[in-house]
């Protein structure tokens, strides 16, 4: 893979997102997918064209993916990185839903619907895994092959937000992508961001069924009792602005802890480091393409 082919399979996946939908609502109300097909469906639509362009351009998957070892200790620094990280994604999405709809929120009785196992394996480990293998493993793979790894770090992760279709989820997950990279490139292992990813989104599982399940105690529930005003929004955004401030510079210590441990400081060092003539251009006519239609595809969401 290099970074026209990784352009390549981003548009693919953008085309076949576009496809299903107009599928959908074609077939309107012949067809009607649960929660949980939707999901594997959403996570086929980037998973599959990415396995079938590693088949087809004939890649050796461990060089591509790599899936190598890491120390137990760092695996243990990696959950202690994600949730020092929490309160910074809880200030972009609490940001974003001044003018947007939380997303996630928006299917919570939808996920409500499944059993608490069935989810937390869907949204909170083969989600992970599958975004893990395409975006931080093939795409950012194959924009490593520039040369610049600063680029290729920020564009993976515009794309890991543009893939999500939305206002809300693009703002987050754009910080989220940049995160993983870094994580990425701080142990040489894409294991690190599948298990920081995987234990990020098993949290927000588990605080999903737990507080359904303590709103389902209270003797006012339903959908009125989970509203939230503005005023409260500013104010929990205000909180939480105070606690992100304190623990994403821990996050950060910890991140060159985990480099130090993994003996990979210089790597992460290069990052920063200013290249001469980039080996090959990141920017590509199918990329632009891709971008365009997510952005109106989003815009037109928004709109609406």
């Amino acid at each position: 893979m290099n970074s026209k082919k990784s352009n390549w399979l981003f548009l693919t996946i953008i085309l076949v997102h576009f496809a299903v939908v107009a599928f959908l609502l074609f077939m309107g109300s012949r067809i009607e997918f649960g929660i949980m097909i939707n999901l594997l469906v959403s996570e086929g639509i980037i998973a599959v064209p990415a396995v079938l362009f590693l088949l087809f351009s004939k890649s050796r998957w461990g060089e591509v993916l790599g899936f190598h070892k890491i120390r137990i200790s760092t695996f243990f620094m990696i959950v202690l990185f994600t949730f020092l990280v929490m309160p910074l994604i809880t200030v972009l999405n609490a940001i974003s839903m001044f003018f947007t709809e939380n997303a996630v929120a928006s299917m919570e009785q939808d996920i409500m619907g499944v059993a608490f196992p069935v989810m937390l394996f869907l949204i909170g480990m083969f989600g992970p895994f599958c975004e893990e293998f395409v975006f931080r493993g093939v795409i950012y793979g194959g924009y490593l092959k520039s040369g610049n790894k600063l680029r290729a770090i920020l564009l993976s992760a515009l794309l890991f937000g543009l893939m999500h279709m939305n206002v809300n989820q693009a703002i987050y997950a754009f910080v989220i992508g940049i995160l993983l990279a870094f994580l990425m490139e701080a142990t040489g292992s894409l294991w690190a961001p599948v298990f920081c990813h995987m234990i990020f989104n098993s949290e927000q599982v588990c605080l999903m069924y737990l507080s359904n399940k303590i709103l389902g105690l209270l003797p006012e529930t339903g959908i009125e009792a989970m509203q939230i005003t503005q005023e409260e929004l500013l104010a929990a955004l205000s909180v939480y602005l105070v606690i992100a401030a304190i623990t994403t510079p821990i996050a950060l210590c910890v991140l060159a802890w985990i480099a130090k441990n993994e003996n990979r400081e210089t790597d992460v060092k290069q990052i920063w480091v200013k290249r001469g003539e980039a080996r090959e251009y990141l920017v590509s006519v199918p990329l632009i393409i891709a971008i365009v239609l997510c952005l109106a595809y989003m815009s037109l969401e928004f709109i609406l």
